[in-house]
């Protein structure tokens, strides 16, 4: 199993949401974040004093899935991120260990169906 981490711009989270739906992934997490990388922020004039943002409002979404779904839900996720411009955002996979349902105690891939 992996653990798919993404993060974006908070107005591209329904095209994201709607391109996993389309691949049949229903399960996922998100979080409203804030953060910098090479986007940077900017300036902005707030009555009359000239303030810095740095830190930009971002989505971060956790989608689990079985080994031979990465690449289809990356894709997915890719597809309704883009914008063509700087600050688009990153994806991340990560190994999980195991995993238990708690309602049922259901283990490892067993739980993402």
């Amino acid at each position: 199993m992996k653990l798919v981490i993404a993060y974006f711009r908070p107005e591209q989270l329904n095209s994201v949401k709607q391109a996993l739906y389309a691949q049949g992934i229903h399960g996922m997490s998100v979080t409203n974040i804030a953060g910098s990388g090479r986007q940077k922020g900017y300036t902005e004039q707030y009555r009359g004093v000239i303030v810095e943002v740095n830190l930009l409002k971002k989505v971060r979404l956790e989608v689990a899935v079985a080994d031979e779904k990465v690449d289809l839900v990356m894709d997915a996720i890719a597809d309704g991120a883009k914008t063509g411009k700087e600050g688009d955002g990153m994806m991340f996979v990560m190994d999980i260990a195991n995993a238990r349902r708690i309602r049922t105690g259901e283990t490892g891939t067993d739980i993402l169906r």
